[in-house]
């Protein structure tokens, strides 16, 4: 029998951990987390879009990963008779200028085989009547859930599997011993033959804490959303995103159904000042100081300090967040948005600047370590997951 560890509870650990009991189910799982409840940060702050790998270079294990997971998400969810909603999203272009990049999506999206089509100013209206768009791609399998109920239900999953499962119970030491590793809780320790590490946010810190030598940085970014008030919810019916410049790190604000019915707008997106800094006043001076003494994100700055004043400006004004939307439905005003909280994102960044833009998974001796699983890795959760496990030599035990 092989003794894993999972540290990390939110859906990739989860669904690591549900992986390991279906493939191996003569193996015990144990999943650390140290918050009180599964799917804190990143998953249960997320817009909730089952992603269908538009983006993606194609190749990458984004791009195979995200086609692949939301096939797998949406079969998870009829399975276990959880809501979701296959409802379609455009991606517009509000002017000429952008048809080009439309374009080349269109191209990409093709090349990773997905249902897409190109659009105009009429049938992108037939869609979303109050859209502004000279032309759009229409993706049809893009879909929204609820990714924490899933989370919730994989854990139910597990603890029926047998699975140990220890919320409230933070990493503190790692150390490695003949045949596998020790890991130090706040709660006691841990002893396995095999250590795989979803920790999101903190995943560097528990490399590096592993042993391992760590090739990049998680910095975190807080996305920060609005969302319409009720009586503005009719404008939006499904998802409306903007054609994104690759010259930029992130998407742009969108405005996205959720599968409660409300409508998000965003999200923004600056440096946090602290890993699960979901607003300004949250401060960690011991993550401000990974920060600022972390030469890629000096680099990074340089590249893109334009681009960050105008996020920061738009954090800080109402009105400049809602001209953003105007540019997608001309309609909405500032009056017409709320504050709707914010989400952390936790990105790699390379000690040259660059963002890590693919998942990254690190593997060393009895021990796998994900580095980098930001957007979409919610959508591509049980195809990680499988990804990792398959990769598992058979016999593991000490």
């Amino acid at each position: 029998m092989t003794r894993f560890v999972v540290v990390g509870g939110g859906i990739v650990g989860l669904a690591v951990a549900h992986r390991l009991l279906t493939d191996r189910p003569e193996d015990s799982v144990t999943v650390v987390e140290k918050e009180a409840g599964w799917a804190a940060h990143q998953t249960g702050h997320n817009s909730g879009v089952i992603h269908a790998g538009v983006y993606y270079k194609p190749g990458s294990l984004k791009a195979t990963l995200c086609k692949a997971g939301s096939a797998s998400m949406v079969e998870f969810c009829k399975e276990q008779g959880l809501a979701y909603d296959i409802c379609g999203k455009l991606i517009v272009a509000t002017d000429e200028s952008e048809l080009p990049r439309l374009q080349d999506l269109h191209q990409r999206s093709v090349a990773n085989g997905l249902p897409v089509k190109l659009i105009g100013q009429a049938e992108a209206a037939e869609y979303e009547p109050h859209v502004a768009a000279v032309a759009a791609l229409h993706v049809a399998s893009t879909g929204i859930v609820d990714f924490g109920a899933v989370c919730r239900r994989i854990a139910e999953l597990l603890a029926e599997g047998g699975a140990d499962l220890r919320t409230e119970t933070e990493v503190t030491a790692i150390r490695q011993r003949a045949g596998g590793v020790v890991v130090t809780t706040t709660k006691g320790e841990i002893i396995a033959d095999v250590l795989i590490n979803c920790a999101g946010l903190h995943a560097d810190r528990i490399s590096r804490m592993a042993g391992v030598d760590t090739p990049v940085r998680i910095v975190p970014f807080r996305g920060e959303y609005y969302e319409l008030t009720p009586q503005r919810r009719d404008l939006v019916k499904g998802l409306i995103y903007p054609v994104p410049d690759p010259q930029f790190p992130f998407l742009g604000v969108h405005l996205t159904k959720m599968i409660d019915g409300t409508v998000h707008a965003g999200p923004n997106a600056v440096l946090a000042t602290a890993r699960e800094g979901y607003s300004w006043g949250k401060i960690s001076p011991r993550d401000v100081w990974d920060e600022v003494t972390y030469s890629g994100l000096w680099a990074l700055a340089r590249k893109h300090y334009r681009y960050g004043l105008t996020e920061v400006h738009r954090s800080l004004s109402r009105k400049k967040f809602a001209a953003s939307l105007a540019r997608l439905v001309p309609v909405l005003t500032g009056e017409d948005i709320v504050p709707a909280g914010a989400g952390v994102r936790a990105q790699a960044i390379r000690p040259d600047g660059g963002l890590v833009d693919d998942f990254l998974i690190v593997e060393a001796e009895r021990q796998v370590h994900v580095l980098n699983a930001p957007s979409p890795a919610a959508t591509s959760s049980f195809e990680i997951a499988k990804h990792i496990v398959s990769r598992l030599p058979a016999d593991l035990a000490a």
